[in-house]
């Protein structure tokens, strides 16, 4: 059964608490608060949709010891000299170094 999120409205029109509560998808929304009786409007929530492209699983498939097994080469930017050094990769082809 999915979970639906609802708001109390208090009396002063005021939102109140937010309550998570179980019910089939055929039932009509709440109106009224089952123990309290204080009336409640359903809040509308983005979904949660999982990936396996999130930030931490995208920098440790970047990291060098996967980019070097994959038969790649990873170079990063020196900051003050804006030299590119080689981080990853076993090519010997691939300079160490490239200069800007």
């Amino acid at each position: 059964m999915p979970i639906y999120v609802y708001q109390e409205i208090l009396e002063d029109g005021s939102d109140g608490e937010l309550l998570e509560i179980d019910q089939p998808m055929s039932a009509a929304a709440l109106t009224k608060h089952p123990l309290t009786g204080r009336p409640l409007r359903r809040v509308y929530l983005a979904p949660t949709v999982t990936s396996k492209y999130t930030p931490g699983r995208t920098k440790s498939m970047l990291a060098e010891q996967n980019v070097a097994k994959a038969g790649f080469t990873k170079y990063v930017r020196d900051k003050q000299t804006g030299t590119y050094h080689k981080t990853a990769g076993a090519d010997p082809r691939a300079p160490d170094t490239l200069r800007k």
